[in-house]
């Protein structure tokens, strides 16, 4: 992609990184700091309870060997629970436990109290949550189709 398309969309993804910088995790977090990696595959098994750790590692873009250690702290912590596949004991799907429930809901009302004071009109969030859910659908290789649903998803309150 040439001109101001290309422009365009490096600046949404420049202010994305940068956001994402401003918005550490809380200092509260049980049984103490995450890194944002750690916080990145919890969130996603928090998201999508029972994915295998192999759909984990591709959805969150860690090589297998970087997810294989994190997901050993992340069950040693109590974050992520491993559950072995009836049908195939080569196979663990992941779980996030209630500590990591508890978690999720501590960085949801840290982040909400930091991003309220942004003034930002609702419909205006609505449209650029919708927009950054295709976006990461996209990006972790979802047909059009799976993008567009997922894009359309009603946030979840307990996440």
């Amino acid at each position: 992609m040439h001109g101001s398309g290309a422009a365009e969309l490096f600046e949404l993804a420049d202010l994305v990184h940068a956001v994402a910088r401003l918005l550490p995790a809380p200092p509260d977090l049980e049984p103490g700091p995450c890194t944002a990696i750690e916080i990145n595959v919890v969130r996603c098994v928090a998201r999508n309870p029972g994915l295998s750790a192999r759909a984990v590692a591709d959805a969150c873009g860690l090589p297998t060997s970087n997810f294989s250690r994190v997901l050993k702290t992340l069950v040693a912590r109590g974050l992520v629970e491993r559950r072995t596949d009836p049908r195939d004991a080569r196979i663990a799907h992941l779980h996030p436990t209630e500590l990591a429930m508890r978690n999720n809901l501590r960085l949801r009302e840290a982040w909400g109290e930091k991003l309220a004071g942004a003034a930002v009109d609702p419909d205006a969030i609505a449209a650029a949550t919708r927009a950054l859910r295709r976006i990461e659908a996209h990006l972790a290789g979802g047909t059009a189709t799976d993008s567009a649903r997922r894009a359309e998803r009603p946030v979840r309150p307990e996440q």
